[in-house]
C-alpha cells in the first residue's frame, strides 16, 4: 500500500501528495501548480464556502466611493447653469448688474441644495471608535473606526481602521444599502462577500427579519421627505418664473411655500428617532444616531427661502413700483402706455401733399386735403 494518505472531502477524494502541491505551489512549476489548484477547487463544486470546511475565499476588496455620482451630477448641472449665467452679466449696465448676480447666485444655490439633498447620506449619521472582531472564522481583533450614515434613499457603512493597514490588509470600506432594492437580498448579497462583522451586524439591524423594525420607518420617512423636497423643488422653479413677470408679490408666496415644504421634509425625517432605540453595540461601544450636516443646510435653506419670500412680499405691499423698478418687469408696458395716441407730424411731407393737391384742383379747402392724406 502506498504511504500517501488519503484525504477525504464529501464527494471527492483527494492524497496527500496532491493537496500538499496544490496548496504549496512551487516555483519551479507555477503553471502545473495553477492547474491542479484550478482542477481541486473545480471538484469541491467551483468554490470554497463556510460549509467545506475550509476558509473562505474571499473576493477583492472594493475601493471605497469618494463621491456619489448622482450628486457629482447635480452639483456638475448648476455649476454650469451658474457661469452661463454670469457670463451675461457684463451685458447689464448700472448698478443693477451686482442686484442680477446675487439673485442668480442665491437663487441657483437654493435649487442645487434642495435637488443635492436628496442623494447625500448624511442627514442623521454615528460613529465610534473600537476594538472589534474583522471576520467570521477569524480571531483577528481591529481597531478600527465604525459609521453609520443615514439617507433619504438607504445608509452607508463604514469601517476604517486606525491605522488603515492592519492584519495585512487595507481595512477601508464604504458599503451602500438602499431602500430601492430589497435590504434583504443586499445583507445575503454582503455575506457572500465575506464583509467584515461590523458592517453585517449594522446592516442586519435594517432587515424585514430583525427584531428593530428600522427599515420600516427609516425607509418611508425617507421617501417622504424625498417627496416634500421635490415639491420644494417645483416651487422653487414657479417662484423663479414669477419674479421674471409683473407678479412680484406671487413671487414671494411661492418662496414661502418653497421653505415650508422645506419644513416639511425635516419633519418627515425625524420621524425616525419615534421609534424604539435600537441597540448598536460595536466592542465595548455604542453608536448613537443624531442629525447631520445634510439636516443643518435644510434648515438654513428654509430659513433663508423664508426670510427672502417675506421681504419680497412686504416690500411689494409698501413700494410696489420700486419693486417692478428693481425687477426689470412692467416697465416697457408703461412706456408703452403712456405713449399710446401720441404721434410725431412730418410737416414737410404735408406741405408737399397740399401743393399738389392746391395746383391740380385750385378750389380743394385744408381739411378736405388733410383728409385725403388720411385716406391714402
Amino acid at each position: 500500500m502506498s504511504s500517501e494518505r488519503i484525504i477525504s472531502i464529501p464527494g471527492h477524494t483527494f492524497s496527500r501528495a496532491v493537496l500538499r502541491l496544490s496548496l504549496r505551489p512551487q516555483v519551479t512549476e507555477p503553471l502545473a501548480n495553477t492547474v491542479l489548484l484550478s482542477a481541486l477547487v473545480l471538484a469541491c463544486g467551483g468554490k470554497m464556502t463556510f460549509y467545506d470546511g475550509i476558509y473562505p475565499f474571499y473576493s477583492l476588496q472594493r475601493s471605497p466611493f469618494i463621491i456619489d455620482i448622482s450628486l457629482l451630477v447635480v452639483i456638475l448641472v448648476f455649476s454650469v447653469l451658474a457661469v452661463s449665467f454670469l457670463l451675461i452679466l457684463p451685458g447689464i449696465r448700472g448698478k443693477s448688474r451686482l442686484f442680477w448676480m446675487f439673485r442668480i447666485i442665491t437663487s441657483l444655490f437654493i435649487g442645487a441644495v434642495l435637488v443635492a439633498l436628496n442623494f447625500t447620506g448624511d442627514w442623521a449619521e454615528a460613529s465610534v471608535k473600537a476594538n472589534t472582531s474583522y471576520k467570521s472564522f477569524s480571531n483577528a481583533v481591529v481597531s478600527a473606526k465604525v459609521g453609520l450614515h443615514v439617507g433619504l434613499y438607504g445608509i452607508n457603512i463604514t469601517l476604517k481602521g486606525d491605522p488603515v493597514s492592519q492584519i495585512n490588509e487595507t481595512i477601508d470600506y464604504n458599503e451602500v444599502f438602499r431602500w430601492s432594492s430589497s435590504v434583504d437580498e443586499q445583507y445575503g448579497d454582503a455575506l457572500e462577500r465575506g464583509l467584515p462583522n461590523p458592517i453585517l451586524y449594522i446592516a442586519e439591524k435594517f432587515t424585514r427579519n430583525s427584531a428593530c423594525g428600522l427599515i420600516y420607518q427609516y425607509r418611508y420617512s425617507g421617501r417622504f421627505a424625498s417627496a416634500n423636497l421635490w415639491t420644494a423643488f417645483c416651487c422653487w422653479l414657479v417662484a423663479n418664473i414669477l419674479f421674471s413677470m409683473p407678479v412680484i408679490l406671487y413671487a414671494g408666496y411661492m418662496m414661502i411655500a418653497t421653505a415650508a415644504f422645506i419644513f416639511f421634509s425635516m419633519a418627515s425625517f425625524s420621524t425616525i428617532f419615534n421609534v424604539t432605540p435600537c441597540d448598536f453595540s460595536i466592542g465595548a461601544e455604542s453608536l448613537t444616531t443624531d442629525y447631520s450636516h445634510s439636516f443643518w443646510i435644510a434648515l438654513a435653506t428654509g430659513a433663508l427661502c423664508t426670510v427672502i419670500g417675506l421681504v419680497v412680499v412686504l416690500l411689494d405691499c409698501l413700494f410696489p413700483a420700486r419693486m417692478r423698478e428693481v425687477f426689470s418687469v412692467g416697465v416697457d408696458n408703461e412706456d408703452d402706455e403712456c405713449h399710446t395716441g401720441e404721434g410725431y407730424f412730418n410737416s414737410g411731407f404735408l406741405e408737399g401733399v397740399i401743393y399738389d393737391d392746391s395746383t391740380q384742383t385750385g378750389n380743394a379747402s385744408l381739411p378736405q386735403q388733410i383728409t385725403t392724406l388720411t385716406r391714402l
